[in-house]
């Protein structure tokens, strides 16, 4: 696909109304391409799409990718090899049509059964907690997307990835597990020591524990990035007080 055409502007089809869904929608209509619908099971779900996407109508999967030249897949990753297979085989998909998914797990092989009739596979993974709400747009601006993808339409993804505000960083296919685990970990360890922690210091009648760890949490995390950007993990000094 040349440069031209990936810079053109598409209609955006969204699967999923959580919290990553919506937020990736506005962030890609910010960048001026039009949205056709989403699907939303659920009152919390409708009612979310209608706060980040006034006006976007919520359809049924198939009438999304009918209607659609991109296709926005951000559901749970157990749950996208049954719906790719399931649309493949009601020949919703249509050819040149460009299908992404959002799964830190899943690399763009999941879509092997739509590849046949033409379907352009991505693999896109912000690396970042959601809040399913417009607070995210700021947050995806500091943030990576892990783009996964065949070489020849890699740019593709590279460029999206853009448009949403953050930097993409390219994994490879048989990489995606190790890095699924990777941030996974990150985000679970994290939040398990700073709730132990925070349990600790309400135990000893301390009212507002969040912000003791709080303070502490973010500047220790911030002082190892900085190690890690520097290639070395960092080391206390020995006259530091922690």
């Amino acid at each position: 696909m040349s440069g031209a055409a990936q810079a053109s502007r598409l209609g955006i089809g969204v699967i999923g109304a959580g919290r990553v869904g919506p937020v990736l929608a506005r962030a890609l209509a910010g960048a001026g391409h039009a949205i056709t619908g989403i699907s939303a099971l659920g009152e919390e779900s409708r009612e979310r799409a209608e706060s980040m996407l006034p006006g976007v109508p919520v359809l049924e999967v198939p009438e999304i990718v009918r209607r659609s030249e991109l296709v926005l897949f951000a559901i749970p990753g157990a749950e996208l090899p049954g719906l790719v297979h399931g649309l493949t085989e009601t020949a919703a998909w249509q050819p040149g049509q460009i299908a992404i998914h959002t799964s830190a797990e899943h690399g763009y092989g999941v879509f092997a059964p739509a590849l046949s009739v033409g379907v352009i596979p991505l693999a896109l993974h912000p690396a970042m907690v959601f809040t399913g709400t417009s607070l995210d747009l700021a947050r995806l601006a500091e943030s990576t997307v892990a783009v996964t993808a065949p070489g020849p339409v890699l740019p593709i993804g590279q460029a999206l990835a853009v448009e949403m505000g953050a930097e993409p960083v390219i994994v490879s296919e048989q990489d995606r597990p190790a890095y699924a685990e990777a941030v996974s970990a990150a985000v679970e360890f994290s939040r398990a020591v700073v709730r132990q922690a925070a349990e600790t210091l309400r135990g000893l009648g301390i009212e507002r524990p969040d912000r003791v760890v709080g303070g502490l949490a973010r500047a220790a995390i911030d002082e190892e990035l900085l190690a890690v950007a520097g290639g070395a993990p960092a080391e206390p000094d020995a006259d530091e007080a922690l």
